[in-house]
């Protein structure tokens, strides 16, 4: 039996902006090539700047124009999208929206369902989400659901606050709230690995595993990005969302089923149990760190101080290396490590589980050093998973050297789904399982704010690592301290 294929009429919020252009349009093309929209459905692009239809189809056309092998007529996938110049202040225009997506509603038959996308900035997110209950767009008679893209929120109290506005507009399994990390082929697949191979679930535990390791590495610094970045830092842009999801991921219980709210369920108590910390054993946990000038791919970069809206005595960190500590039956004594930062040595983001050594060591006589077994999700660039075994020398001596065993996910020949589109997918379809619970929200920025707190209150030594480096020295020394190293796979 075949399943029907999404329909909708979305509308995106801030649709002339660089997250539309370069994320948005592209992955509902490539949603649309592969037969996962219909011809049901259209997109509304609101924002304020005073566009025509044709306008705003040709800057879609021009974000799609890379897609050039495809059977699938550009100006028929455009001609889906319509443009409405629109004042988020002004509450007489939401009613000319209202009328307006209830044509596009009739014209393509998308059954009354609504999809409001917030690709703009985070203060527009409640007051646009209220008056979109009060002028009456969410009594429609299909779904209404609300996609927001992070930050959710500045810390603790400020994301308290846009939960509450945005709850008196949407109930909880209406709100979609996107990490794209959590849509990344290989970040899915640890619950593949985990739940769906006999060999790894019985060994995912402290009995088993010495420690994790998640790295989440860019070679690029901030850009043009710098007035926003100084205000935000790694902790905050990276840590409460992209690392700790991947944590919970990796450290939750199975769940009793691969249902929404039983994931997000496990994925809070894991969350639950992190070991606490308070302002005065902040540095015996997490390390800080900012880039100075240094050499990338053989040409002189710059300091993060000296970037375009960088303060020049700037405490903001542009790296973070920590250490959680989970405690429950499963994880206790086992280290999470995390470490992101920017201006580092390559772009890489995998997770490295590293096995407990054996008891006894039966080749230690030989003078074997017996390495310790690895498995290895590579997020990106290059996906895959790898495992690091012992086995026998191609020699005459009962001696060991280490092999790999890996899967490569370039060589099945097929192109991955981008992270947003696997998402938009999943949104369309009422599948809220790779999307952020509030009760997530709330207990990250719980934990992090307390890091920040102690942070902002002391001036770091920076900066402290070059760029083109892997941080810190203080980075590996936290390692160091528990008998362990990161594992820097190339």
């Amino acid at each position: 039996m075949s399943i029907e294929t999404p329909r909708a009429v979305i509308v995106i919020f801030g649709a002339t902006g660089d997250l539309a252009n370069r994320k948005l349009y592209p992955s509902l093309y490539r949603l649309y090539r592969n037969h996962k929209l219909s011809q049901h459905f259209a997109v509304v692009g609101v924002a304020r700047r005073p566009l025509t239809n044709e306008d705003f189809r040709n800057n879609v056309k021009k974000s799609i124009e890379s897609f050039k092998d495809d059977h699938v007529d550009h100006d028929e996938f455009a001609s889906h999208f319509h443009y409405n110049p629109f004042d988020a202040q002004d509450l007489s225009e939401y009613q000319k929206l209202d009328d307006f997506i209830n044509k596009l509603n009739q014209k393509h038959e998308a059954k009354g369902n609504r999809l409001f996308y917030m690709a703009m900035a985070p203060n527009f997110f409640g007051p646009i989400a209220a008056n979109l209950k009060s002028q009456g767009l969410t009594d429609n008679e299909g779904w209404s659901r609300l996609v927001i893209e992070k930050p959710f929120g500045h810390n603790y109290e400020t994301a308290q606050q846009l939960n509450d506005q945005i709850g008196q507009a949407f109930t909880e399994d209406q709100i979609y709230r996107i990490d794209h990390y959590l849509g990344k082929q290989m970040v899915q697949n640890i619950e593949i690995a985990r739940f769906a191979n006999a060999m790894f679930e019985p060994l995912w535990n402290n009995q088993y595993i010495a420690n994790v390791q998640v790295t989440s590495s860019e070679v690029l610094g901030v850009e043009e990005r710098g007035r926003y970045y100084d205000g935000s830092g790694a902790l905050r842009d990276m840590v409460q969302n992209h690392m700790l999801q991947m944590v919970s991921l990796i450290a939750m219980e199975p769940p009793a089923k691969l249902h929404p709210d039983e994931v997000r369920y496990e994925k809070v108590k894991v969350l639950r149990s992190l070991r606490e910390i308070d302002e005065s054993n902040v540095d015996d946990y997490f390390v800080r760190g900012q880039y100075d000038q240094g050499q990338i791919n053989g040409k002189q970069a710059a300091s993060y101080r000296e970037s375009n809206g960088v303060e020049a005595d700037s405490n903001t960190e542009t790296f973070v290396a920590g250490k959680f500590m989970i405690d429950n039956f499963r994880w206790v004594g086992v280290p999470f490590y995390i470490r992101t930062g920017k201006r580092m040595k390559q772009k890489l983001t995998e997770i490295v589980i590293q096995f407990k050594d054996l008891p006894i060591n039966l080749y230690k006589d030989k003078g074997d050093t017996i390495d310790p077994n690895l498995l290895i999700i590579r997020v990106q660039p290059d996906e895959g998973i790898t495992m690091h075994l012992n086995a026998k020398k191609t020699d005459y001596d009962t001696t060991s050297t280490q092999i790999t065993m890996h899967y490569d996910k370039a060589d099945e020949g097929i192109e991955s789904p981008e992270a947003y589109e696997v998402l938009l997918n999943d949104c369309l379809n009422g599948d809220s399982t790779s999307f952020v619970h509030s009760d997530e929200v709330a207990l990250s920025w719980k934990f992090i704010d307390v890091i920040s707190q102690a942070w902002s209150a002391k001036q770091a030594d920076f900066p402290n690592y070059k760029s083109g480096d892997n941080g810190p020295d203080a980075a590996n020394e936290l390692l160091a301290k528990d008998g362990f190293h990161w594992w820097d796979i190339n």
